[in-house]
């Protein structure tokens, strides 16, 4: 058994590090990280993979997806047999590597936090483009927008951003690290709950793709989401601060500092509806806007943090995330989000793994008897 749990390790890191090398394919070409030849001979094969070669970049990013899914499910079977904290290690080490392909928020997180720390000015006021010498604005988006998260967030990242002197490359290693800290925060304090939890969390291919790769700072507004459910029990004050902390990261996660104890199942089952389809809420009209308003993936990512509070209904969802990571078809297709009615195609496949979820949902007598018990049952916590 030892042996074959060696080879499973073995095929998982080669998965990883496919899904490292994988995210080059669609770097800014701006971009500069390393003046090498090798360094160059590498950019210039997966370059032409991820801008001329679109069918094939996206083939492969759908096999990633199914990998990593395949992997996730099979940790969670074998949950007992497995460290999550050493496989949340593991995947922590390949991934720092990896560059945020699908968005360009990680770098504006960049940018942001260099106006407070290098450039002295506030960036609630100071825009990227007040800033035109800088050789940053070469790949950075939404350059006229203004920081638009949370303090605490901005608190955050100003951290790795003053320890990191205005140099690009330490600014994205370090940040990376920051986010890696906070997602072995949430695999740490879910271990020490429950076992299959942080195996669930460690593993899941939202968490990896939007979180880790991405860097999504939604990642660690709920680690500290998760940390506060976690002290909720112990230390009320404490806890209610971290939540109201994970408000102050993303203000989407408001609901969360409602969370209680006191007939707990009843309120959270709210809050975690309301989380669900907050998204499609944040449409002007469902039915009027839903192809002009653009629905995040990573929006999606916060139901996880309700593992400790509902675990059969999250591990049911699964197909609608998976739907949320295969609705970046057409970026990785055609190149952006304009072509080929990419915004209304990425939110029919998101509508349409919600669809099959929900239908799932009914149709599966476990998954069934799941969905009833959320919706009608009470029972304790079990923190």
């Amino acid at each position: 058994m030892s042996k074959i749990k060696n080879v499973i390790m073995i095929l998982y890191v080669v998965v990883l590090m496919s899904l490292a090398l994988y995210s080059f394919c669609l770097i800014d070409p701006n971009i500069t990280f390393f003046n090498h030849p090798v360094w160059s001979r590498f950019l210039e094969f997966v370059l032409q993979i991820g801008y001329y070669q679109r069918n094939l970049s996206w083939q492969m990013y759908v096999i990633l997806i199914g990998l990593l899914t395949v992997f996730h499910i099979f940790f969670i079977r074998r949950y007992k047999e497995f460290n999550p904290i050493k496989i949340a290690f593991m995947i922590s080490c390949i991934l720092i590597f990896s560059y945020p392909f699908l968005s360009h928020d990680f770098l504006k997180y960049m940018f942001d936090a260099k106006i407070l720390t290098y450039y002295h000015q506030n960036p609630y006021m100071a825009r990227p483009i007040d800033f035109s010498y800088d050789p940053w604005l070469r790949f950075l988006q939404w350059i006229e927008q203004p920081f638009r998260y949370g303090p605490i967030f901005l608190l955050i990242i100003i951290i790795p951003s003053f320890l990191s002197m205005g140099k690009f490359l330490l600014s994205f290693l370090f940040l990376k690290t920051t986010f890696i800290l906070f997602y072995l925060l949430a695999v740490f304090i879910l271990q020490k709950m429950n076992r299959r939890w942080a195996i669930i969390f460690a593993t899941h291919p939202l968490i990896l793709i939007d979180g880790l790769v991405n860097g999504h700072n939604d990642l660690i507004g709920v680690s500290l989401f998760i940390l506060g459910v976690y002290l909720l029990k112990k230390r009320q004050i404490v806890s209610r601060l971290i939540l109201l902390a994970s408000v102050g990261i993303k203000y989407l996660t408001l609901p969360v500092i409602f969370i209680s104890l006191k007939d707990r199942f009843k309120i959270n089952k709210y809050i975690f509806v309301s989380l669900l389809i907050l998204p499609f809420l944040l449409l002007n009209s469902f039915f009027g806007n839903l192809f002009l308003t653009e629905i995040h993936t990573w929006y999606f990512i916060i139901l996880l943090g309700f593992l400790p509070l509902c675990e059969g209904i999250i591990t049911k969802l699964l197909p609608l995330f998976i739907g949320l990571l295969l609705a970046y078809y057409p970026f990785i297709r055609f190149g952006n989000w304009e072509r080929f009615y990419g915004i209304p195609v990425k939110h029919l496949i998101i509508v349409g793994f919600a669809l099959a979820n929900f239908i799932l949902l009914l149709l599966i007598p476990k998954w069934k008897h799941e969905l009833l018990l959320f919706l009608t049952k009470k029972s304790a916590i079990r923190i």
